[in-house]
């Protein structure tokens, strides 16, 4: 058991020639898709009636080259054979269909990633679909994959961490709705006529995240002046295990959505709620992360450390000042934690230094995971809109909320007539201002978090050089 978890990452298993992005078919293919973008209405439909529209016959060629491309790339991975031939036969229902809605149901139940899942298999995707922080329009997309799934983490899954539809991945290359903050693939996004009775898979580009928190981070500790333990300083300066503590991170934040003591749907997909509500349930899946970090650390699993740093510098960095300040919740989340460990001095602000407790770190870091786990428990037992006072209650004791709030003055000057979910709308788009400790970092790591936008550990490497 031992021998398996401290072996690295496999290496490379693709030889060269044989990776999808480096034979002829995929510009083609890439050029093709990048083509039929611009035409397409959000729904994902073209309307030849707009202004700049192609013709029928232009959106016709040009699906007909993506066809001829996928057929040309798909005998490079017979194990997405099935998924390929539902595609061409969804791409060229749309053509012949007027190139309405597009509904790519069944090329999505044939397209099977978690059920081999083989470290560094190739898979060449083509979905209209949005991309999640990236473009919210249903545009045809492309991207080649690789999975990443190395034994150490497939001992973990199959021992402690039980997930079977996750799939760690890395970009080979993508079309432009993935030169955006994007880093998830989710079968949810794809434009269908029906949604499955249920999912069967979910990837995370745990490279992009590795190659974005590296650049964060490391701007971070130098405006911040932290000196940071030479093992972890290390980490931030090293692609690969970066990428192997977010996907060891990410396997266990996702299973932690349906694991523990649930009060409410726990993906929240059809419930409207405070914006507090997402991010505690986001802080609380990472702070489980970190968690069993903790203890899979005390069971000497190398990339376990490392989680939790990452944990802790993606979440104190980058979370609070990445996005707008409208209902972001992992923002808020990120507030949070670097406001407890502060309150609780593991986190020191001082003569322009920034200074971390690192013998306290875990300790603390585990009790606030152990008062959102208790906050949940205790709302199996209460009526919703209490649950969500008794949330604002335990973010407001760490975070100022803003002076305008109705909710922070408490039932009584909301309509308590009115059913939950419309209390939601007295909900403050930013109701936990930034502090002006994040107010001043937020201005400084600016163009640090700009420059993210579509990063991969190649681009990253190329700045880096």
């Amino acid at each position: 058991m031992t021998e398996i978890l401290v072996q690295a990452a496999s290496e490379e298993r693709i030889p060269p020639m044989a990776r999808v992005v480096e034979r002829p078919a995929w510009p083609v293919l890439k050029d093709a898709v990048e083509r039929i973008r611009p035409w397409q209405s959000k729904d994902g439909s073209i309307d030849f009636e707009a202004e700049g529209a192609p013709t029928r016959e232009d959106a016709e060629t040009a699906v007909r080259r993506v066809v001829e491309a996928v057929q040309e790339l798909s005998p490079l991975l017979p194990h997405d054979a099935d998924y390929h031939a539902a595609l061409v036969k969804d791409l060229l229902r749309w053509s012949e269909g007027g190139f309405e809605v597009p509904d790519f149901l069944d090329s999505l139940l044939a397209f099977q990633p978690a059920a081999n899942r083989a470290d560094g298999l190739q898979h060449l995707v083509v979905f209209p679909m949005y991309t999640q922080n990236g473009n919210p329009d249903r545009n045809l997309e492309a991207v080649v994959l690789r999975m990443v799934w190395p034994e150490w983490l497939a001992e973990l899954e199959r021992t402690r961490y039980d997930n079977p539809l996750f799939c760690g991945i890395k970009f080979e290359d993508f079309t432009a709705g993935y030169d955006t903050n994007s880093a998830v693939l989710f079968p949810e996004t794809i434009a269908v006529r029906e949604a499955p009775e249920r999912f069967s898979w979910g990837g995370i580009f745990c490279d992009r995240e590795a190659a974005r928190f590296r650049r964060v981070t490391d701007a971070a500790v130098d405006i911040l002046g932290l000196e940071l333990p030479e093992d972890i300083a290390a980490m931030v300066h090293d692609q690969k295990r970066c990428e192997e503590a977010f996907v060891l991170w990410d396997m266990v934040h996702d299973r932690t959505h349906s694991h523990g003591d649930l009060p409410f749907d726990p993906f929240m997909i059809k419930q409207r709620q405070p914006f507090w509500m997402y991010g505690l349930e986001e802080l609380r899946c990472d702070l489980t992360a970190f968690k069993e970090a903790v203890k899979l650390q005390a069971d000497g699993v190398p990339q376990a450390r490392d989680v939790q740093y990452a944990v802790l510098f993606d979440r104190m960095f980058r979370f609070p000042v990445t996005g707008e300040r409208v209902r972001n919740y992992d923002g808020l989340g990120g507030q949070l934690l670097f406001a407890y460990l502060h309150q609780h001095d593991v986190v020191r602000w001082t003569d322009n230094k920034l200074f971390i407790d690192w013998q306290r770190a875990s300790v603390v870091t585990n009790q606030l995971c152990a008062e959102i786990e208790d906050l949940y428990r205790a709302g199996i037992d209460r009526p919703k809109l209490v649950h969500w006072f008794a949330a604002y209650d335990l973010v407001s004791q760490y975070l100022a909320p803003h002076p305008g709030s109705k909710w922070a003055k408490g039932p009584d000057a909301l309509d308590l007539s009115l059913p939950p979910r419309k209390l939601v709308d007295d909900v403050l788009p930013d109701e936990f201002p930034l502090s002006m400790f994040y107010e001043a970092l937020s201005k400084k790591l600016k163009n640090v978090i700009a420059s993210t936008r579509g990063i991969t550990a190649e681009s990253a490497e190329r700045v880096a050089a």
